[in-house]
């Protein structure tokens, strides 16, 4: 029986056991994370640059690519690492600077993707009071309001679960460092308060989906009462792309964190891991790209001009 104080490291869950599956993971991975950084920081420049983009939807699409960037990169590279070198091991401080930004990204996610359908919402069911309620100043409250709400959840998760004993081992049954792997090790009854903690988080995760759920019932119906069919098609493609995304995200993490146990295997685990934290993040621009004919028509003028220049 240890102490956390005497754990000077995590074991992360190796995702091969034979030297060619280490190396084909490494491979998809840096695949993966090269085409969200080529995706993602697109989206952003393009953005930044065109000044006919600075509106209220493309100023959250922005943040949210940033959140993405984010998650992939406080995942990614250390699995990376692990897979080449052949190693598992995450130093205590680097595991739990892995749970504060993925708590930190990830939550900041579900909040811009809350705000995103609010932003749908009003620009469909309220266009005349569009400009009252999506100002640029409350676009930058309300961003401000997603980053620094998600950055005091993370912190109070974090310093909750690093402050409780862990007893049993130093095994993680991940490939990140995540609280419920976490509080697997612990030996305190103190963990009480951080399941406490996880149902806030889950109440408030649960009040963003029905928020969004009820925002689409009424943008829909809004939708079908459209008379011109051009008008229904412009209305569906600034939705639809935005759906998807909240999906895919929901699902995935859903999935992972609230099935039965009896549904629970290490390569099930594993596998919706990757899907919410890795995939989801990494596919984003190229769903807002598909279906958003001003994002393609401005990210090829930027890359046009970019190639012209050079």
């Amino acid at each position: 029986m240890s102490n956390s104080s005497s754990i000077s490291h995590f074991l992360l869950l190796a995702l091969a056991d034979t030297r060619q599956l280490q190396l084909l993971h490494f491979c998809l991975m840096l695949g993966i994370s090269l085409a969200a950084l080529l995706g993602n920081s697109l989206i952003i420049s393009t953005i930044a640059c065109s000044h006919h983009l600075h509106t209220p939807m493309f100023f959250f699409l922005l943040n949210l690519a940033l959140s993405d960037l984010g998650s992939i990169c406080t995942t990614v590279p250390k699995a990376m690492h692990n897979s080449l070198w052949d190693t598992r091991n995450i130093s205590y401080t680097g595991c739990a600077a892995q749970v504060f930004l993925i708590i930190c990204f990830l939550g900041t996610e579900l909040t811009l993707l809350t705000i995103m359908c609010y932003d749908r919402y009003v620009s469909i069911c309220k266009p005349l009071h569009y400009g009252t309620l999506l100002g640029s100043r409350a676009c930058a409250h309300m961003a401000a309001a997603a980053w620094a709400s998600a950055l005091l959840n993370a912190l109070m998760h974090t310093v909750n679960t690093f402050s409780l004993p862990l007893c049993y081992s130093n095994a993680l049954g991940q490939f990140f460092c995540e609280i419920p792997a976490i509080l697997k090790l612990s030996c305190s009854h103190s963990n009480l308060r951080e399941l406490g903690f996880i149902v806030v988080s889950l109440c408030l995760g649960l009040s963003c989906f029905a928020f969004i759920v009820f925002s689409y019932v009424q943008i829909f119906r809004a939708v079908l009462r459209i008379p011109s069919e051009q008008g229904r098609h412009k209305a569906f493609s600034t939705c639809l792309p935005h759906l998807a995304v909240v999906s895919m995200f929901l699902s995935t993490a859903a999935l992972a964190h609230l099935k039965p146990p009896s549904m629970s295997s290490p390569s099930l685990d594993l596998a919706l891991s990757v899907l919410y934290s890795v995939v989801s993040p990494a596919l984003n621009p190229l769903i807002y790209s598909l279906r958003n004919q001003e994002l393609k028509a401005a990210v090829w003028r930027l890359m046009t001009g970019w190639f012209q220049k050079n």
